[in-house]
């Protein structure tokens, strides 16, 4: 219950709404009730047993000189024009009692519509920005059906929950209340009767609920596990085709889904009891109140009358609709409960590291460097006292086996991770005291696999500067060696590269991609393996991209392609997490064993 009633803090933005909405449903109530007590005077008119009321009450101030006043105003309309028009009054009264309530709660519900929206909204907006915020590696650790289907399915629940939750807050107390009062007026005898039984049926409501939520908790998790076999199946289905396993996968998630609908089976199961219960309970109070309050009736020295008896009978039966409701809300709550807390387990994850601390911006860059880095990733140790240097305007290559943890220090660069020990510097200041909006500025980046958004070219190449202009992004274009195939596409800049920039070839995203970082400008570029797994000719288009790129600035560049740096100032081989020999191509050639074996296994390769 406790992570349900976090969520409604998020009221506070919108307490004028809850305020109108709180006001419109007591008028509501009252006029529901005004109206249900109308069927006393008309049963006392009809039964001629009402009782005259010759003098008026001299002042209004009391909810019984109110009732005094309309009694008299009945008894002077008998006198006066007879019994059938003062029951045709008692029906006028009652027709525009109505017509308030239903116009009251209709404004109660019109201001409801912007609470309910307004939280889930502002919940939804909350969890994007986490995910924006929260380091890479709380992302990588979950599986990203699972995050979709708390973002997704949750909040759905969650947007229920809270309606109910709402209603049961700003509604169903406030006409209980104002019912309970109208009892009390009518018979304390009953009406403590009535107070005394409902505690018991609330008792066996709360432990059918508890029930609920264990049962909702169990649904929601595997709700996450069926959208995590559905975003594998869509981003694997070329090689779910091609090893021709279509069928296997299949049974799979068929396995997944039916578990998911038998927990729902039980979950509705116990959901769908509650109306019925709560209904039957009631009854059971209902037979009760007519048994003990006719007995009382069929005493004549009973302190209540056979029409107030029916009159109370009648506005107790209006009780059981907001109890009802209140027991669904129940349920709902405890369902919700589930929801909200698998939700806020990725509200409260920590931001990325020392965001906080870091206040500082680059300026006047003059080296970057590694001093004995060490770093692991799911207990496996990646780098182990990493130290290199790379001063302003220098071109440095890493080069090594798969696993060496060239692309570690990429990320580590661009603060994607933190690292265990040692430093890294940016000058002589420590890399973590600088603000990181500031870092990834600093630092262009060129990954190895391009991602485009699922956009225009125009809009995935103004991504790198929101403040750039036409002409800029069609310069950006040119340099990157991206506008004579652009030109081609049937809407030129306004062609959407559909999810993932599917709709264009790996060295045409690549490219983009490039286009994208020039735009940036950088003064710092990392290129983290640019022209792995293309063609012949991609792969020269990207060459010569990048040397565009490269031109006055810093690079650090990440390859298996040993031709593209072959002039670079200084080459760094890394091994098992550490640099193990550094030096010009020529140089390693001749006195690095490693070296020698990843260019031989090159060449082999391009030649192939």
């Amino acid at each position: 219950m406790k992570n349900l009633l976090k969520f409604l803090s998020y009221l506070k933005v919108y307490k004028a709404y809850c305020i109108l909405n709180v006001f419109f449903n007591a008028l509501s109530s009252v006029f529901s009730l005004v109206s249900f007590t109308m069927i006393i005077p008309f049963l006392g008119v009809l039964f001629g047993t009402q009782e005259s009321v010759i003098n008026p009450p001299e002042i209004i101030n009391s909810i019984e000189s109110v009732k005094n006043l309309f009694y008299y105003q009945i008894s002077h309309t008998i006198e006066s024009s007879g019994s059938a028009k003062a029951l045709i009054l008692i029906c006028l009264v009652i027709l525009i009692c109505f017509l308030f309530r239903n116009l009251f709660r209709y404004l109660a519900l019109y201001f409801m519509v912007p609470i309910r929206n307004g939280v889930i909204n502002d919940i939804r907006v909350v969890i994007n920005k986490k995910l924006l915020s929260i380091p890479i590696k709380s992302i990588k650790t979950r599986k990203k059906g699972d995050l979709l289907s708390r973002i997704s399915n949750d909040l759905i629940e969650i947007e229920w929950s809270i309606m109910s939750t709402l209603e049961m807050l700003f509604k169903d107390p406030i006409t209980i209340i104002i019912f309970l009062i109208a009892l009390l007026a009518l018979s304390f005898k009953l009406t403590l009767l009535v107070i005394i039984m409902f505690p018991v049926v609330g008792f066996i409501i709360g432990y059918i609920g508890k029930q609920l939520q264990k049962d909702s908790d169990k649904v929601q998790n595997q709700m996450g596990k069926i959208m995590s076999k559905a975003d594998e199946t869509l981003s694997g289905i070329r090689t779910i085709k091609s090893l021709n396993i279509s069928k296997h996968i299949h049974s799979i998630f068929s396995i997944e889904s039916k578990k998911y609908r038998q927990l729902m089976n039980s979950l509705l199961r116990k959901k769908d009891l509650s109306s019925p219960m709560s209904e039957f309970l009631s009854t059971i109070v209902l037979v009760i109140v007519l048994l003990i309050g006719g007995n009382m009736v069929l005493n004549t020295k009973s302190e209540i009358l056979a029409q107030e008896f029916i009159g109370f009978v009648l506005i107790f039966s209006q009780l059981i609709p907001p109890a009802k409701s209140l027991t669904s809300s129940f349920y709902s709550i405890k369902k919700g409960n589930a929801a909200s807390k698998r939700v806020f387990e990725i509200i409260n994850l920590k931001d990325e590291v020392n965001v906080k601390d870091s206040k500082k911006k680059i300026k006047n860059f003059n080296y970057l460097e590694f001093k004995d880095v060490h770093f692991s990733h799911d207990n496996n140790k990646v780098l182990n006292g990493t130290s290199f240097r790379i001063n302003k305007g220098e071109n440095i290559a890493i080069v090594g086996y798969s696993g060496s943890g060239k692309t570690t220090i990429c990320d580590l660069i661009n603060r994607l991770y933190n690292f265990d020990s040692g430093e890294i510097y940016i000058n002589k200041e420590k890399l973590s005291k600088y603000e990181i909006s500031s870092i990834r500025e600093f630092f262009g980046s060129v990954d190895q696999v391009p991602f485009l958004f699922n956009d225009t070219i125009f809009n995935n190449i103004f991504l790198g500067n929101l403040n750039a202009k036409n002409n800029d992004v069609i310069k950006a274009a040119k340099d990157s060696y991206s506008y004579n195939f652009i030109k081609k596409l049937p809407e030129k800049f306004n062609f959407n590269v559909g999810d993932k920039g599917n709709n264009l070839s790996q060295g045409e995203k690549q490219r983009i991609c490039i286009a994208r970082t020039l735009i940036q400008n950088p003064e710092f570029l990392i290129l983290d393996e640019a022209t792995s797994s293309l063609d012949a000719d991609s792969t020269e288009y990207i060459n010569l991209a990048i040397q565009s790129i490269m031109k006055g600035r810093t690079c650090l560049i990440i390859t298996h392609n040993l031709n593209t740096i072959k002039n670079c100032d200084k080459i760094l081989i890394l091994d098992k997490g550490r640099i193990v020999d550094s030096g010009t191509h020529n140089k390693l050639l001749k006195n690095s064993e490693i070296y020698c074996n990843l260019f031989e296994k090159f060449t082999k390769t391009s030649v192939k």
